[in-house]
C-alpha cells in the first residue's frame, strides 16, 4: 500500500487547512484531501526540489462536501530529496507546507502487473472471421472520405439542381468501386 499524507478540509472552520508539518515518502504516495465541510478548490504545489524527482498529474482540485479525494504524488526520481509540497484552499484563502523527505532510492513504487495472457501470442482471425484491415482497407476508408468530401461540396454549390447533385455522389460512389476492385486485385 503507498504511502498517503493526510489534508482535513472544513474540519475547524470554513476553508480551515490542517496538514502535518512533515512527511517521509519512500516512493509515490497519495495526498487524501478529507473534506468535513462545504465543497471547496484546492490547489497542490511541489517546490523546485521535490518536482526534480516528483509529479503532480494535476494541481487544481474541487472537492466536493463532505468527500475524500486522493491526488497522486508520483516519485520518478532518486533521492535524497527534500522539499515542500505547498497546500492552498478556496483560492488563497488558507496556505499550508508540508516538508516532504524522499530518502535515497525513493522510488520504491508499486509494480505493475502483467497479465500472463497478454506475452501469448493472440490467435489470427479464421475465414469466417475476417480481420478489420480486410473489411476495411487504407485504401478503401480513404477514398470513402474522399467520397463523402466530393459529396458535400456538390451539395452546397448545386443546392438549386437537387437532381445533379444526387447523380454526381452516384457518379463518384461508382468511381470508388472501381478503386475498390482495382485495390483488391492488386
Amino acid at each position: 500500500m503507498p504511502d498517503s499524507l493526510p489534508v482535513h478540509l472544513n474540519r475547524t472552520d470554513i476553508h480551515s487547512l490542517e496538514v502535518p508539518t512533515e512527511f517521509d515518502a519512500t516512493g509515490s504516495f497519495d495526498v487524501q484531501l478529507h473534506n468535513h465541510g462545504e465543497a471547496l478548490h484546492v490547489h497542490l504545489h511541489l517546490d523546485d526540489a521535490l518536482s526534480s524527482v516528483a509529479s503532480l498529474d494535476a494541481t487544481n482540485h474541487h472537492v466536493r462536501a463532505e468527500t475524500d479525494r486522493l491526488v497522486r504524488v508520483t516519485v520518478h526520481g532518486d533521492g535524497p530529496v527534500r522539499g515542500k509540497l505547498k497546500v492552498v484552499t478556496a483560492y488563497g484563502a488558507q496556505t499550508r507546507y508540508v516538508d516532504v523527505h524522499i530518502p535515497e532510492g525513493g522510488t520504491d513504487n508499486d509494480p505493475v502487473i502483467v497479465d500472463e495472457e497478454l506475452s501469448k501470442p493472440q490467435p489470427k482471425p479464421t475465414a469466417s472471421e475476417p480481420a478489420f484491415d480486410d473489411l476495411f482497407p487504407g485504401p478503401i476508408l480513404a477514398a470513402g472520405g474522399f467520397t463523402a468530401l466530393i459529396a458535400g461540396l456538390i451539395a452546397l454549390v448545386l443546392t438549386e439542381n437537387v437532381l445533379l447533385a444526387v447523380g454526381a455522389v452516384l457518379a463518384v460512389t461508382v468511381v470508388l468501386g472501381l478503386f475498390v476492385v482495382a485495390a483488391r486485385s492488386s
